[in-house]
């Protein structure tokens, strides 16, 4: 196997499972558009065969090698140019994946991994790695090559300064991908609206010329990409489980942490994941 070298890498974490396969596929893309290297990464836990000895640990240990092993395999039958890492790390996943995060510029996962089934929450792992990963976290929900173009990206902003950084993340992917992308703003109606049958139409209308203005510099410097706005009442998961088939990557940013939340836990998996809708948390502007 390829080990792993000093420098910038996309990092994907391996568990044997098919949702860490669908994260490498993903990530495929995204290493070969920044000409560096795909970063494999298996953290072998002290806690996966806990009490055992020698020969059960050994056990573990080639489980886990032959689960990098096949997802090298599986990237590689891509026949796509990119350089492919791998690396065999001790400890906790969640705590290898945040080391690996320091010199990578992303972090892909999938969204079930293979503890899933023995009582960990859906998205457990990808929410903990969403808050201290020091870089962006995407996780990944299935995979189709053929689809690369076929869904939107979406994007959440809100009025913050902080959200231009979301918005040049989506649009780089959207670039990336030959998609189109839906920058999504929310609005909720206040006490007085339900007296005033016009409120709501008017409120929506404000908010989407609001956001059409900031993202005129967008437009201009991304001419390539279709950029629309979208005003929404509620809330993203709301216009992402109306819209789900639709779109195949939503970017947020970490700031966001109850929508963050909702899109890799349990109301997320249910909303979007049978469309394969994977999600990008962008990383806090200071990091940048």
């Amino acid at each position: 196997m390829r080990e792993h070298t000093s420098g910038p890498s996309v990092v994907v974490g391996i568990d044997g499972s098919r949702s860490a396969l669908d994260a490498a596929l993903w990530a495929v893309d995204e290493a070969a558009g920044r000409d560096i290297p795909l970063r494999l990464v298996c953290a072998l836990s002290p806690d996966c065969c806990p009490g055992a000895g020698a020969e059960e640990r050994a056990r573990c240990r080639a489980d886990a090698d032959e689960a990098v092993r096949y997802a090298l395999s599986v990237v590689e039958a891509t026949g796509k140019a990119v350089k492919i890492e791998t690396e065999m790390v001790h400890g906790r996943p969640t705590h290898a994946l945040v080391e690996a995060s320091r010199t990578a510029v992303l972090l892909c996962v999938g969204s079930v991994g293979l503890r899933h089934g023995r009582g960990d929450p859906v998205g457990s792992t990808a929410a903990a790695l969403a808050t201290a990963a020091c870089c962006p976290v995407a996780v990944v929900r299935g995979h189709d090559p053929g689809a690369a173009s076929a869904g939107w990206v979406v994007a959440e902003i809100d009025d913050s300064d902080v959200t231009d950084v979301v918005v040049r993340h989506a649009l780089d992917e959207a670039r990336l991908r030959g998609a189109a992308l839906r920058v999504v703003t929310t609005w909720q109606c206040g006490f007085t609206d339900i007296y005033d049958s016009h409120a709501g139409p008017d409120r929506n209308k404000l908010a989407k010329a609001r956001l059409d203005r900031r993202l005129a510099k967008w437009r201009r410097s991304y001419p390539d990409v279709d950029v629309q706005a979208v005003a929404v009442h509620g809330n993203t998961l709301a216009y992402l489980t109306k819209n789900a088939n639709s779109i195949q990557l939503v970017v947020v940013g970490r700031e966001h942490a109850d929508t963050v939340r909702e899109l890799v836990g349990p109301p997320g998996y249910a909303a979007v994941n049978h469309a394969n809708c994977s999600v990008l948390i962008c990383e806090p502007q200071n990091v940048l």
